[in-house]
């Protein structure tokens, strides 16, 4: 986990999400000028393998990401076609604003040079070329998502059809998803240790 992100967050951080629409909106402490959306940070971040977070770190960096998204969009009047509502549902978006987060981190660290900011921004619209076309190969929407269509490779079974899916509520149906990732990896890190366990020679 990276010095940024959130200890163990509890109940209370996902319910403070479901306030973006007004937190951007009214004034706030948090987001008078000098606000810094990545925190205290004692060094640059390291990069994150998403594959390779335990369950607890998992959770951590999905509410912190989700909270830059929402600064990200908001600052910049993002529309649909660069960060639609159901990024999280994409691998290929997850990871393109993963690592464009961590690349924002470095560029405003306190130690990083002055000119690192404008080549963030140059970057940043490299990035949006390539989320206009994640977007828009995904099928994903403002009002409704559909999984990405997959290629299925001779010898493979057929992919199933895509359907779209309606969402009322994003920020309650982000809750649900990643407590369902976070309890998935917290299964596959009880199977492992299960497995340890079994087999006491594997440690």
């Amino acid at each position: 986990m990276n010095q940024h992100t959130p200890h163990n967050p509890g109940p209370e951080d996902y319910l403070a999400h479901d306030t973006y629409d007004t937190a951007y909106d009214e004034p706030d402490p948090g987001f008078e000028p000098g606000f810094d959306p990545g925190g205290d940070l004692p060094e640059p971040p390291k990069p994150i393998n998403w594959n390779l977070l335990s369950a607890d770190d998992l959770e951590a960096e999905w509410l912190e990401l989700n909270k830059w998204v929402h600064w990200l969009r908001r600052t910049y009047g993002l529309p649909a076609s660069v960060i639609p509502p159901f990024w999280h549902h994409h691998p290929e978006l997850l990871w393109e604003l993963s690592a464009l987060h961590l690349h924002w981190l470095g560029a405003y660290d306190p130690e990083q040079n002055a000119s690192a900011p404008i080549g963030w921004h140059r970057d940043f619209a490299d990035a949006r070329a390539r989320l206009r076309e994640w977007v828009a190969a995904s099928g994903t929407r403002l009002d409704r998502d559909r999984p990405t269509r997959q290629t299925s490779w001779p010898g493979e079974d057929p992919t199933p059809p895509v359907e779209d899916l309606t969402i009322e509520d994003r920020e309650s149906e982000f809750v649900d998803f990643v407590m369902a990732q976070v309890a998935e990896r917290r299964r596959a890190e009880d199977e492992f240790f299960r497995h340890l366990d079994d087999h006491p020679g594997g440690r």
